[in-house]
């Protein structure tokens, strides 16, 4: 099917490939933006865990927890004699439950068993009637009605035949419909004789969080829910309602006008609602009245045109309201309004397990499988190691153990032990993502294949760097080839061959510069690379330790692993924040302090995690936080749209004597609006092919070769060029291009400044790796007018950086620094970390085992730190 659509994409540019075996390619992407999928449905443990569970599981009663029991056919007989004297039941036993299907051999054989009445789907049907067809897209439920009795004045001997009749039936399950009851059901495998409940078998999908059989009914499997957060919707309490403390609704109340104005008017006349009064002042109970209403009626007086109306209604509360409109709304951009002022809570019901709750009463050893995945990958592994089954379970269980603690084993050499099972694939970084899919080819144990791996060794700590590199070399040693596209030094010393390309960025780029092992590469004057291995060329610079001018002071910090932090961050400095991967670094900086200070600085409608006390804010005018997320998700947005260079570079395209003859405008040369782009793929200059149950496939567009423009609009040239070859250019090659513009030039050196010389202008974002966008974004940053006072958070910004391009970034950073900025940032980079005035070291072990400040010090006060890991790599570094 995919092959109709090869000879429409780009080849590869290359005149002979020889010795190609069969390849895969282990991107750095995030992994999942499905909210259902977890590292254990990823790395398929979870689905391991769920024929675990269905076939070893011993089930206890979710109401009052005893385990549950076998009853014999007597036994049912007499759970239904205990009904009230008179009562009339149905015997029904169940054929089909929640099966999609038409399922027309089940009827067919309904009927040559000899019955006469089934239900389907709920409703009764006599079989010599004629039966709807069943939609086969749908889930249905069928059961042959087996006998209808009278309690008290049906034989015992007929309803235990009819009771062993519908067991024979179904294979264990009965159900009892009661004409004036609740309907029961009963199992001769599974029942609790203390509540009377009947349980289903079990099975792998009794575990799975995506089917009605084993998902939580009130979340539908998510584990989580929205809710109205009071402190984003009245994010200023020392504001009056009437003066814009409702933040959805202040805007109704500036205009005065609008049906949320004329409610709360009513609610102050009916209900004492002070409008003028500040939140903080209202008593409690007005404060839960406006959030969460009231079912007595209010007197909305309300005006239209010429007439004016009473109308008594009731007033359902702030919260209520928005999540009301939120669950209504069709429109993205209402949806994204709405949701600004709600909070994602784990669901009341099954608290985040997300299963149902008899799912969760299954055990293995002493463990419901909820509980099983909310632990780190190496407790899961040491609870595997320790369990002991005996009997026909162990035989069953042993092989199925054998599968999960492979996969568990293979997790952890690949440095990501800290994560737990369930936590979710948004949330894990390019990183975490690649090393997950890393450790799913490792479980496979292929032979004679070929790896590609970009940068695996981003967001790892040096200590789990080297186990990264075990993993490596162990699928090498298994017979296949491992191709790494790497910058991490100890990455490079132990490859077996290195292919250096060279000797610059971009158009200066291009060839092998040097080739063999580490000293053919250290022997190459051509080799960059080499001069840095070799210490001719060094990232750091040796300069004087800055002096804190203050600090800020973060309490009490106890979000996911973090164990009640206290943290002083000096200003002033250069900062940077260490420790193995999980230590709760990201927690405490990017989750916490980051947006109590949006909050604090801008007001954000940002909810930070939970801390004491944040002290020092008055001493900075504004934060910063430059990330790793894209600076588009389309191709159309590139370098030069995000940093605004491509205005400037349209306005020198329009004063050409060409465009000026034609009367052209800027608009002209912009491929997002109608006029001179190529209109039969919208400037996209792709057109998207969709594949169906494949990944859509975008080829060029056959009008405008991939252009974008349309013919009128390329025949505009500046300096040779038109506005194509104009995006094709690198940033170096730009620079050159438009020396004599100013604007367009303080825009571009900013770029080459932090390492994006090699980047084309038009390249599209999509493309652009974490690190590439985090540097444009910092580019963007650089290029504005500065107070002085300002506070830059990065993660990582080394990512995807050579030696020589880390070394042009440190120089950014420290120069704002020198500015009288502070920057703070987190970092493996060794190479930063010994060039910091201040480090705050994390761990001393990811996952629960960190969440702790281990050390905080000049570098050589970290080094001397025996408990900290990075001190133990960073006193090899400022010895050598």
């Amino acid at each position: 099917y995919a092959r109709q659509f090869l000879g429409q994409m780009e080849k590869p540019r290359y005149e002979k490939l020889s010795g190609l075996s069969p390849t895969i390619a282990i991107e750095q992407k995030a992994a999942s933006s499905n909210p259902r999928s977890t590292v254990g449905t990823i790395t398929e443990v979870y689905d391991y865990l769920r024929v675990l569970y269905a076939r070893v599981g011993v089930q206890h009663c979710h109401q009052c927890g005893n385990p549950v029991a076998a009853l014999s056919a007597q036994q049912l007989v007499d759970e239904i004699m205990q009904l009230p004297a008179g009562e009339r039941v149905r015997i029904l036993a169940p054929l089909v439950v929640n099966r999609k299907g038409e399922h027309e051999d089940v009827i067919h054989r309904i009927r040559e068993r000899g019955f006469v009445r089934v239900r389907i789907d709920g409703i009764e049907y006599h079989l010599d009637e004629e039966i709807p067809k069943l939609s086969k897209k749908h889930k249905h439920n069928i059961e042959v009605v087996v006998d209808r009795v009278q309690v008290g004045s049906t034989e015992v001997t007929r309803l235990t035949d009819s009771v062993e009749t519908a067991i024979a039936e179904s294979g264990s399950e009965l159900l009892v419909a009661c004409e004036s009851g609740p309907e029961l059901r009963f199992s001769s495998r599974h029942h609790c004789a203390h509540c009377n409940i009947g349980f289903a078998p079990l099975s792998p999908q009794s575990f799975s969080f995506n089917t009605p059989l084993g998902a939580c009914p009130s979340c539908n499997g998510l584990g989580t829910r929205l809710e109205m957060d009071p402190k984003l919707v009245v994010p200023d309490g020392d504001l009056s309602i009437h003066d814009g403390a409702i933040a959805p609704f202040a805007t109704q109340f500036q205009r005065l006008d609008g049906w949320n104005t004329k409610m709360f008017e009513a609610l102050e006349r009916d209900f004492d609602v002070d409008l003028h009064r500040p939140w903080r002042q209202l008593p409690a109970h007005i404060q839960r009245l406006v959030l969460f209403g009231t079912e007595e009626r209010v007197q909305v007086h309300w005006r239209r045109e010429n007439s004016a109306y009473k109308v008594a209604t009731r007033f359902e509360g702030v919260a209520n309201t928005l999540l009301r409109r939120l669950q209504q709304t069709t429109s993205p951009q209402m949806r994204e309004f709405y949701s600004r002022y709600m909070s994602t809570v784990p669901c009341s019901d099954c608290d985040g397990a997300r299963l149902r709750p008899e799912s969760r009463a299954v055990r293995v050893g002493d463990l419901g499988i909820h509980e099983l995945t909310a632990m780190s990958v190496v407790k899961a592994q040491a609870w595997f190691d320790k369990l002991a089954l005996i009997g026909a379970r162990k035989a069953v269980a042993v092989e199925i153990i054998k599968e999960i603690s492979a996969r568990l084993g293979f997790l952890n050499n690949v440095g990501l032990s800290y994560l737990t099972l369930d936590r979710l694939g948004p949330s894990l970084s390019g990183g975490e993502a690649q090393r997950i899919r890393l450790a799913s080819q490792l479980g496979a144990e292929l032979s004679g294949v070929m790896y590609i791996l970009d940068e695996p060794s981003i967001g790892l700590h040096p200590r789990d760097g080297e186990r990264l590199l075990d993993a490596l070399e162990g699928l090498r040693d298994l017979g296949n080839t491992v191709i790494v596209v790497e910058h991490d030094r100890e990455t490079i010393e132990r490859a077996d061959h290195i292919v250096d390309f060279g000797p610059g960025a971009g158009q200066q780029g291009g060839r092998v510069v040097a080739q063999g092992a580490v000293g053919d590469i250290l022997g190459a004057e051509a080799s960059l690379t080499g001069a840095y291995l070799e210490g001719r060329l060094t990232v750091s610079e040796q300069r004087e330790l800055r002096a804190p001018n203050g600090w800020i002071a973060l309490k009490g910090a106890t979000l996911n692993n973090l164990k009640d932090v206290d943290v002083d961050i000096p200003l002033g400095c250069f900062t940077v924040f260490t420790g193995v991967s999980g230590a709760g670094k990201s927690s405490l900086l990017s989750s916490t302090l980051l947006p109590a200070l949006e909050k604090e600085l801008h007001g954000a409608l940002v909810q930070p995690g939970p801390f004491r006390s944040l002290r020092g804010t008055d001493q900075i005018d504004k934060v910063i936080h430059i990330d790793q997320k894209p600076i588009g998700r389309t191709p159309r947005s590139n370098p030069a749209t995000y940093t605004k260079a491509f205005d400037d570079i349209r306005r020198v395209m329009a004063e050409t004597p060409e465009a000026r003859a034609m009367g052209f405008a800027p608009g002209r040369f912009s491929f997002n609006v109608t006029g001179g782009r190529c209109e039969a793929c919208g400037g996209a200059g792709v057109i998207r092919v969709e594949m169906h149950f494949l990944a859509d496939v975008h080829v060029p567009c056959e009008v405008c070769r991939g252009h974008r423009y349309n013919d009128a609009t390329l025949r505009i040239r500046h300096k040779s060029r038109n506005i194509k070859e104009i995006l094709d250019l690198t940033v170096d090659e730009a620079l050159e291009h438009f020396a004599v513009h100013p604007r367009i030039v303080k825009i571009l050196r900013t770029l080459e400044e932090v390492g994006m010389g090699y980047v084309h202008l038009g390249q599209p974002a999509t493309t652009l790796s974490g690190g590439e966008a985090q540097r444009i974004k910092l580019s963007r940053e650089l290029a504005r007018r500065d107070t002085g006072r300002t506070l830059y958070v990065l993660d990582e910004p080394t990512t995807g950086l050579h030696f020589d391009d880390v070394r042009k970034l440190l120089q950014v950073l420290q120069r704002l620094v020198d500015q009288g900025n502070s920057v703070v940032i987190i970092e493996h980079n060794l190479d930063v970390i010994q060039s910091a005035d201040w480090i705050i070291d994390m761990g001393p072990e990811g996952g629960e085992g960190g969440g702790q400040i281990i050390a905080a010090g000049t570098p050589a006060q970290i080094a001397a730190q025996s408990r900290s890991e990075t001190g133990r790599y960073l006193r090899t570094v400022l010895q050598s």
